[in-house]
């Protein structure tokens, strides 16, 4: 188990709106809960005014559900990139199901993908990222 602290949280923010500068967003979507500390502060470090959430549940506790279930109250119309932040790509079924559903509602949109951590073995993997999960994750805001 990898005890993930906010000393780190500030490093990889900062990694992360360097990597992620040129692509000149100008929203970003926080996957809700564990992407929405993550989205604030890139937020601040990419000087991004628009930010929304879409609350997509893969997990009981640690547990995968069978199922993916998802509230999406965005409204991107007035967008045309958007980055898109989770705390982890575990298996990529969340991030995956997320991309068909904006990409089908907004095509016009370009969407990019970040997330602090990312597993090799996900269906999708993040344009922009920091390190890789090779144990579970306790992140600090969790706990």
């Amino acid at each position: 188990m990898y005890d993930y602290n906010c000393n780190e949280l500030e490093n990889d923010i900062q990694n992360l709106a360097q990597q992620a500068k040129n692509f000149q967003a100008d929203t970003i979507l926080a996957i809700a809960r564990g992407g929405l500390i993550p989205a604030q502060l890139l937020a601040y470090d990419l000087d991004i005014r628009h930010l929304q959430s879409v609350q997509i549940q893969s997990y009981d506790k640690q547990t995968q559900r069978d199922t993916l279930t998802m509230l999406d109250t965005t409204d991107l119309r007035h967008a045309s990139r958007v980055l898109i932040i989770d705390d982890i790509i575990d298996s990529g079924d969340t991030m995956q199901y997320l991309l068909l559903h904006v990409k089908k509602k907004y095509p016009h949109i370009e969407f990019k993908v970040a997330s602090l951590f990312y597993k090799k073995s996900a269906l999708i993997q993040p344009d922009f990222t920091c390190k890789e999960a090779t144990e579970w994750i306790n992140f600090f805001w969790e706990v």
